[in-house]
Parts: C-alpha cells; structure tokens; sequence
C-alpha cells in the first residue's frame, strides 16, 4: 500500500547519505501514525471483516477459490487439508499455514455453521478440542459451497491480482445465498470488531425473496420470515425485544440456553437427573462438566449434583446427564446451572461489515439488500456473458448454414484458393461472410457438412435464438431481473432448507429470565405426602405439604382419586417399598415420583408413572402393593402377603439395610403373589376370595411373622382347579373411610356385598360363598374388598357399579364392563 506522503513536513531534500540516496526528514510522531493507519487499514480490510455481499473474509475466500481452482469438488475425492493449505499460502494467502488450516478447519465444522462450506474427513476437532493436524485431514468443496464458486467462469466478479501478481483472485464470490447471515461471522480488527450470530437459511431466503417484490417492507414484516437467529448446536434464545434491537441497529446482547430434558436416571430405579441434550452455540460438554467441577468442588456454590457424565457420541448426539442428589428439586437445580455454568451463555451481536471497502454496521434489512444488490450484478454480468457467448455461437453457427447452402462452390473455392488466406478473403467476398465466419468454416472439417449436421446445425440456430431473447429480458427488464433471482433463491432454498434448529422466548430478556427462575428452594421440604398404586399400575404421589395445609384440606373436603389398589403414608424425601407379583421387593425414592395434577378437589391417577419405568420388572412381574419405609412404618406387625395357591403370609419389617432389591417369600413352583398390604398394627381382617367365589376372612393375628426367607402358612384351602382372585387386609373399624364393600365379577355380572354380611372363619378353612353362579358362569375374573369401590375398565376409564346388595350368596347384575379392575376412593388424611 502506498505511503501517505501528504502530511509530511520539513522535509529535507537536500540531504544524501554517502551513497547518494535521498533521506527524508521526517518527525517520529508522523511516522508512527502513518505506518499505524496503513496497518489498520490492512488489517480491516484484508484480514479481519468479512465482506457483505459474500459474508466471507479474505483468507476463507481465498480457500474456497483455490479448491476450486484445483478442482476438489464435490463430484471429486477428498484430498489433504495440508496440500489445500499449502496451495492457498503459496498461490493468495501469503501468511501462515496454522491460521490457513484454523479458517479452514471451521467451514468444515457443522456446529460452527449452520451450512458448512467444506465437505471434511477426519478430525475436524469438537466445540472442547481442537482438529487433527492437517497432514491427517482430508477435505472438498461441499455442495452448499458451490453456490458460492459455481458462477465464478461467466465474468460474474471482478478479479485483482494475486499478492505477487502472478496469479488473479476474485475480489468476492457470486455467492447464490445470503452466507453472511446464514452461517455468521467472527472477526478481531484494530479497534473494531465483529461478530455474527447465525441463521436459518430457509427463513432469510424467503425474508429475502420478500424484499425482492416488496422493497419497502419494514423491519416487522422481515421478522415474520426471520423470528430469529438460528443456531447450529440448537438450544434455547431468550429476549426476543433484543434481537429486534440487532435487528434495527445491527448491535445487541442475546442470551443462549442449552437445552434439557428432566425425568428418571436411566438404571437408577427413579432417582431425578438433568439431561443436557442441546449446548449453546460455542460450547463444549467438556467446558460445562469443568465449570460444574468448580463451583461444587471449590467454590461450593453448586450444591445437589451427585455425579456428572458425559455419554454424547455420533449416534445419539449430545448428552450430558447431571444426577440430582436425593431430595433436590430438579428445577431449582437447573435455575443454579443456568447461573453458574456455561450452560447459559451471552452472544453480543455486532453486525460490522464491509460494505464497499468500508466497514459499516448493518441490521437485518440493509444486510439483505447489499446481498440482493450484489445478485443483481451477478445476474445481470452472468446474463450478460451468456448471451454474448451465444451470440458469438450463433454467428458462427449462421456462417456455416450460409456455407452449406452452396457447399459445392464452397469447395471448389477454397479448392483453386492458392493457400488459407486467399481461401478466406474469397469466402468473405463471395458469401458476405466475416472473418471469424470464414476462418471457423475452413477449420470446420467436411465430415461437419452433411445434411444431417444442416438439420442439427438448424435447431441450434433456433434454440440460441431464444435463449437470446430470454437473456435480453433478463438485462432490459428489472421485473425480470428480479424474477430470475427470486426464483434461484427459491431453488436453493428447497434444495438446501433445513427446519430450525433453536427455539425462540419471545419477550424482554431480563422479564425472560426472571420468569424462568422456578420457585422454591433448592433442597424439597420433608413433608408428608401419600404414595398411592393404582389398579392399573400406575404410582405417584400427592404434593408434599404442611401440617396446616392437610388440616385445611380435612376441614374444606377430600381429595379423591380413582380406582386406588395400594397407598401408604410417607414424606417427600422418604422411601417406600414396591412389592411385585414375582415375591420381590424394591425400595423406591418418593421425591422423583410424578405429583399427581389436582383439578377441583379430585386427582385423576392417570399422570401416574408404570411401575416397569421404576423397578427392572421380568415379564409377567407386576407391582401388586405398596409399604412405607422409615419411621412411618414403625408399630406394624409387617406386611401381609397372599398366594395364588392360597398361602398366607405376614413378613416382619427388618428389610436389608444395604439392598434396594430382595425377596419377601420364599415361593413355590408356579406360584405368584396376588396381594400385598401394610398391616398398621395387626387389627386388620385378611381377606382371601377364590375363583369359585368363596371368601374367607380372618384376624390377622393369627399369622405370625416370618422372616425375608420364610414361605408362609397355608391361608385358604383351594379345591382342585381354583386359584386366589384376592388376596387383602381390611379394617372394619374405620369410621373416616366408611364400611368395606365387597365386589365380585365373573365378567358378565358385578356383584357388591357389605363385608359384614361374611362371618370370620378361621386360617386355611373354604370360607363361605361370596356370589352364586348364573348359568354360563364358571369362575371370578375380578374380586376387591375395600371402603367406597369404584370400578374402571384396564385403561383407566371409569365404571359404573351395581348398588349394594345384602345378600353374600345372590348373584351378580349384568354389567357392560370388558377387561375391568377395581380399585377405591381414599381420603386424604
């Protein structure tokens, strides 16, 4: 670049050091400037802004025009990043191969842009590492980035010289689609910087194509096509006000969010973790896995984080699993890593570009009109280089069809010509033909002039003609002009378009974010709650609460559920014991359990969890009860089992202290637990109905406990050919839950009988006959004893019932039911 010399003073010419060079005189503070602008100037210029029209920076197009040059396509194989690298610094790019190969590196990167420009093989490095060096790399052009290069053959740019001037180089690239907000932009300048957030290429094409027939569309109407940036990483962006504010001033501060999914570890019979599935843009797993290791580890401002793993891989994509410790809220938590991680990340957008050599900050709509402008002059340059190209086709192709029209004295003319001149000047002369003409018709060989290449030769004529014609369209029409790229845009877009990646929250940023924060502290209250198993196998509990807050609910009405099979009191942060149909037991943590949504004063078990998502149930294992663990399991003679066989058993409460997982009954070959309840101190009646509808009832003291190992005592003698339909443990002495019903169904009829209208009996006795038989009817497929009976078929719809019948032995009334089961209402207590 030349030296200013304009601001130069006392400048000596008089002065010539002994050999007879001219010294300039000139002040410290002068140079030092000039030569500090020149560098600034350079560095803006040719190193640090990306250009507006093509969105690149001088080094990132010199790649894309050197591997196209070279001819590493996309049709092509892949070669080495380090012979890309070094044509790139020894043809355009005079400066280093490490900052060649990092530019380089991140058009490959599909977590940089949204549309990467090289197609990569190998390791093109991670958001936390870097690539592999370039002699191990392999790369091409990709397909998106031919759009870019693909016009460069038709005169669509002006060329410079390369740095020696041996070589030329495009001044910017056609560039068929707005890359610069599309994939975004990064660059550090002399006092001056700028960084661009990326978008989705569908919506700028279209805000684009919009602005293309509406020029004076505002700010509002372009936002409907872009709502917002788009980022390749996905994630979440917050405060929508500010992204209008970049919008409008081309500067602005946007808030990224990685993206999380909260539920069940995976393994971990319930317990709560955070799942990070989508990082912010720039992130790194690495990066948040290092912040979350700081803050618990030294700062301690991160508190209930139980361990941290990193499982992302090609197949599954990002996953950070962060597990919860016991008795923390998910949400809460969630709010601290937002806070103090990386997990939640600021982009300051600055959009400074170059717009005719000169850097200038833009919003969304002049940046698309700059793009526009530089498609109508590649267009039109393009248009106008077709059609020059096939108007020169076609006076050649006219001189030759005016040649074959006398072939015979064409070719005795240049036959008796003495050489190719005098051949040619006869050719002009007598066939009004030109120069060129008449050189390409004696270049031309004869096998060229036959009849058939007349007709070919023809239908060329004609086809340049219109090809002509629609060009010169092109050229004298705006409308058309404007057409034609509306309409490449168009077929970029469904070639190229993706869905978006990024979710938007609309409003101000700091309403946003305070909105977000949950509430409630950190660590869940102990409070009391319910773990309730519904008939259909689902489990959940109630919302933790108060004393006071329970007193309310006593005094105001009652909480109901559907059909409930088990339920037992517990704490938010307690534990309670699943017993299956298998004879084993698993201990389950209360708090990741789901909260059963009120609506009302009635709680639907419907938002309940299947058991199989808790405990590794074997096919056929099903939960068929519930007890509590803790200290509200303390005075319980323990908990009552019964068999499909008909054994009985009462399992002392002195559960494993370091097992989550063991056996309550040792069973026999074939059998299975039917029923499992909580005795809460032994008063209650156990309750056996078989298949051919005899119930018997009995006090519970009269089995006495056994241990884990233990296989029961016989509880209900079975005929041959009959099984247990219920096995249960009813109080008769509840006056809050009301009298004990007892429902039978064979099917086809339902039967509903008080439970004290069956005698007690002693253990392993026939008991007495609960209903009779209709004809047709063999056996019970549904039986339950317990307070208020609700019916619901298998998937949880409600039932009606029969009103009560007195009589034990009647039989039942018809009732439309299919598959059923039967559960109660319960109070909350």
């Amino acid at each position: 670049m030349a030296r200013r010399k304009d601001d130069r003073t006392k400048v000596d010419f008089s002065a010539f050091d002994q050999a007879g060079a001219r010294v300039f005189d000139n002040p410290l503070v002068t140079e030092v400037s000039d030569s500090y602008l020149e560098y600034a100037f350079s560095v803006i210029h040719s190193r640090a802004l990306p250009d507006a029209r093509d969105g690149l920076k001088p080094v990132h197009r010199r790649i894309l025009w050197s591997m196209h040059e070279a001819g590493h396509r996309p049709d092509r194989g892949h070669v080495k990043s380090a012979r890309v690298v070094g044509d790139v610094m020894g043809k355009y790019h005079p400066h280093g191969d490490t900052a060649i190969y990092d530019a380089m590196v991140r058009l490959a990167q599909d977590f940089s842009l949204n549309v990467p420009l090289i197609d990569g093989h190998g390791n093109f490095g991670s958001p936390d590492d870097g690539p592999a060096a370039a002699r191990y790399t392999e790369a091409r052009l990709s397909r998106e980035a031919m759009l870019l290069v693909g016009e460069l053959g038709e005169d669509t740019v002006d060329v410079e010289p390369n740095y020696d001037g041996s070589l030329t180089q495009p001044t910017v690239l056609p560039a068929a689609f707005p890359n610069l907000l599309v994939n975004g932009a990064s660059g550090i300048a002399v006092g001056m910087a700028t960084n661009m957030i990326p978008h989705n290429l569908g919506e700028v094409v279209s805000a684009a194509r919009w602005l293309i027939n509406h020029p004076d569309a505002d700010l509002d109407k372009l936002m409907e096509f872009v709502p917002g940036p788009d980022l390749p990483t996905g994630g979440l962006l917050l405060g929508l006000d500010e992204v209008r504010r970049a919008y409008e001033t081309g500067r602005g501060v946007v808030r990224m969010r990685g993206r999380v999914e909260i539920g069940p570890l995976e393994g971990s019979r319930g317990r709560q973790a955070i799942t990070v599935v989508e990082l912010p843009y720039g992130v790194g797993a690495e990066k948040v896995i290092a912040a979350i290791t700081n803050e618990v580890t030294k700062t301690k401002r991160l508190t209930g984080i139980a361990d941290v793993k990193d499982l992302t891989d090609r197949e599954s994509g990002t996953r950070l699993v962060i597990e919860c410790k016991v008795g923390v809220n998910p949400q809460a938590l969630l709010a601290d890593l937002y806070r103090l991680t990386p997990l939640e990340q600021s982009f300051g957008v600055n959009n400074l570009v170059l717009v005719d050599g000169q850097p200038r900050t833009l919003g969304l709509k002049p940046l698309l009109e700059v793009f526009l402008s530089h498609r109508y002059e590649v267009v039109t340059r393009r248009s106008a280089y077709r059609r020059r190209k096939r108007e020169e086709r076609l006076h050649l192709v006219d001189g030759l069809l005016i040649a074959l029209l006398d072939i015979d004295k064409v070719v005795k003319l240049i036959r008796a010509s003495e050489d190719a001149q005098a051949a040619r000047d006869g050719l002009m002369q007598k066939f009004k033909l030109s120069e060129i003409q008449a050189t390409y018709i004696l270049d031309t060989p004869l096998r060229r002039l036959t009849k058939y290449d007349r007709i070919e030769l023809e239908a060329e004529q004609e086809k340049l003609r219109g090809e002509i014609a629609e060009l010169s369209k092109i050229l004298d029409d705006d409308k058309v002009l404007k057409k034609v790229v509306s309409d490449e845009l168009s077929a970029v877009m469904k070639q190229f378009g993706s869905p978006r990646r990024t979710t938007l929250v609309d409003g101000d940023l700091k309403e946003v974010l305070a909105a977000s924060v949950p509430a409630g502290p950190l660590e869940v209250a102990d409070d009391p709650c319910q773990v309730i198993l519904s008939a259909t196998g689902l489990v959940a509990r109630t919302a933790a609460e108060s004393e006071e807050a329970s007193e309310g609910r006593r005094r105001n009405g009652r909480v109901k559920h559907d059909t409930v099979r088990a339920m037992v009191h517990t704490t938010a942060r307690g534990r309670v014991l699943l017993v299956t149909s298998a004879g084993r037991a698993f201990k389950v943590d209360v708090l990741p359990l789901p909260v059963l949504p009120e609506q009302a004063g009635t709680v639907s078990l419907r938002g309940g969890m299947a058991a199989a998502e808790l405990v590794p149930l074997q096919p056929g294992e099903t939960v068929v009860g519930l007890a509590p663990l803790g200290p509200t399991a303390e005075g319980s003679p323990g908990l009552a089992l019964g068999t499909r066989q008909g054994v009985v058993k009462v399992c002392a409460p002195e559960w494993p202290v370091r097992s989550d997982e063991f056996e309550v009954i040792g069973l026999r070959e074939g059998d299975e637990v039917v029923g499992a309840t909580w005795l809460t101190d032994g008063a209650e009646s156990l309750t056996f109905i078989t298949s051919e509808a005899s119930l018997l009832r009995f006090a519970a003291s009269l089995v006495r406990p056994q241990g884990l190992k233990g296989g029961g005592m016989a509880g209900v003698n079975l005929p041959a050919g009959t099984r247990v339909v219920f096995f249960g443990a009813v109080r008769t002495d509840d006056p809050v839950h009301g009298e004990p019903m007892v429902v039978t169904s064979t099917g086809a009829t339902v039967k509903v009988t008080p439970f004290g209208s069956y005698p007690a009996k002693g253990r392993a006795t026939g008991g007495v006959r609960a209903q009779r038989f209709l004809k047709g009817e063999t056996d019970l497929v549904v039986a339950w004893v317990g307070p208020r009976p609700v019916g619901a078929t298998a998937i949880g719809d409600p039932v009606e019932l029969p009103p009560a019948d007195p009589r034990r032995d009647g039989s039942g009334f018809a009732v439309m039911l299919g598959p059923t089961v039967v559960g109660h209402l319960v109070e909350r207590d």
